[in-house]
């Protein structure tokens, strides 16, 4: 079992930063691929980004390319996104997950989530 718990979610104005992080407890972190997804109202949960098991691969949904940054510290079991000039559409919650898989836009891959963290761009 793996347990993930975001945090650093919050409320920013259009064009903000915000940085959202997720530590992860159980086993080896190092051994899983780690995503974001995020889910807003009456929406799908759509793929962020995610992470490659040794840091080196990461890969971006389109819409937010070029904004968001992901990053990991095995050594510190902790997966983080930074995100950069935040959008009102970018409002929702977000989730880190981690498969033991390569599917990394496929929600239905993820063998472990987290509980959420609210993210809201106001306009």
């Amino acid at each position: 079992q793996v347990q993930l718990v975001e945090s650093g979610g919050g409320l920013v104005q259009a064009g903000g930063s915000l940085r959202l992080s997720c530590a992860a407890s159980g086993r080896t972190f190092s051994g899983y691929l780690l995503g974001w997804f995020r889910q807003a109202p009456g929406k799908e949960r759509e793929f962020v980004a995610a992470i490659s098991r040794s840091g080196l691969s990461t890969y971006y949904a389109a819409s937010v390319k070029g904004r968001f940054t992901i990053s990991r510290d095995n050594a510190k079991d902790t997966v983080s996104l930074q995100m950069n000039s935040l959008k009102p559409e970018d409002t929702a919650v977000y989730y880190c997950a981690a498969q033991s898989g390569t599917r990394y836009n496929t929600a239905e891959r993820y063998d472990y989530w987290g509980q959420g963290t609210q993210v809201t761009v106001s306009s």
